[in-house]
């Protein structure tokens, strides 16, 4: 692993109780760190908590970092034993698809289910080489695997750990962890497609996937279903965390959309971002959906819809409803 090079002076500056110099120490390690919390637990929030607490740990336990590891390896596994603490007590992150089959017909009346949902991980906190080992299917792969399976596949995998390096973390033996490795693999193998978004993103070509993202804002503000239907693959899902129902198959989808977001909700405006390293729409809305005493003239945050592309067609929308996930993505939470 790439080693980070640290300031003698900050280094003992931080030890003697100097948080400046601490601060200094962690800064360029922050969002690598919040990006490893996100992937471990599934959720913006709680890698919010989770580093938080983490930095706060390493913080107390600075003496003991001598300096034999790197300090981005030391600060990563102080991460890795956080958030196991945190899968522990909090348990896995979910997508509708995981609670049951796919709603037969459009469900007009659905509501949130009282679900510990995986969330949206934005983009202006990721670097560009991290962006594959954040995409939705990895991410909500890792969430059926058990929290030691979970910490051997990312430290390993994603971010270059050894198995003995691994098994020092989770006090643990290499022999244990390499069986971890193998069993995350068969999981994860099953239900991540084999070509990732960012290779088929780069085969897409940046024209190409402005047309197809433009193409899905463009049908929801004019209500446009033949449009937005030309753009599906046939096996494609839509899902809208915390509603439980989702649906599967170009017929059901189209039926949904026209029933739904195309039918009784209102008008919709859109503004094209990206999240989780895929392009996204946010979507806001006004109509009988908005609560009585928000509705003016005003679009207000709905939906942060994330989209999966297979070839040049979406294969997967993902719409994740509630203001929250625009305040993380930095959207704003209107639009005149």
């Amino acid at each position: 692993m790439d080693g980070t090079a640290l300031a003698p002076d900050d280094l003992e500056a931080a030890r003697a109780g100097h948080p400046p110099a601490f601060d200094r120490l962690v800064a360029p390690l922050r969002r690598d760190l919040h990006a490893h919390c996100y992937r471990m637990l599934g959720s913006v929030h709680d890698a919010d908590d989770a580093l938080q607490d983490a930095l706060l740990r390493a913080w107390r336990a600075l003496g003991g970092f001598e300096g034999r590891s790197s300090l981005r390896s030391w600060l990563h596994t102080v991460a890795t034993r956080t958030c196991l603490d945190l899968i522990e007590a909090r348990g896995r992150r979910a997508l509708p698809m995981d609670l049951g089959p796919a709603a037969p017909e459009p469900v007009l009346d659905d509501a949130p289910a009282d679900v510990a949902w995986l969330t949206p991980y934005p983009d202006t906190a990721l670097a560009v080489e991290t962006r594959e080992s954040v995409e939705l299917a990895f991410v909500a792969a890792l969430q059926h695997l058990p929290g030691n399976q979970r910490a051997a596949l990312v430290l390993f995998e994603v971010l270059g750990f050894s198995a003995a390096e691994i098994a020092a973390t989770m006090d643990t033996t290499t022999a244990s962890v390499n069986s971890a490795l193998q069993r995350a693999r068969r999981v994860v193998a099953e239900k991540v497609p084999p070509v990732s978004q960012q290779r088929t993103l780069a085969d897409v070509g940046d024209a190409r996937l402005r047309a197809v993202v433009a193409g899905y804002a463009t049908a929801l503000e004019q209500g446009d279903a033949d449009r937005l239907v030309a753009l599906l693959t046939e096996d494609v899902t839509w899902s809208m965390p915390p509603l439980p129902g989702w649906y599967a198959g170009i017929d059901d989808v189209a039926a949904f959309a026209r029933a739904v977001p195309l039918g009784g909700c209102g008008t919709w405006r859109t503004v094209p971002t990206t999240a989780n390293g895929q392009p996204a729409v946010a979507l806001y809305l006004n109509g009988p959906a908005v609560a009585q005493g928000d509705r003016d003239e005003a679009f207000r945050a709905w939906s942060l819809t994330v989209l999966t592309l297979r070839s040049d067609r979406i294969a997967g929308l993902t719409s994740f409803i509630g203001p929250g996930h625009f305040v993380a993505a930095g959207l704003p939470l209107a639009l005149s």
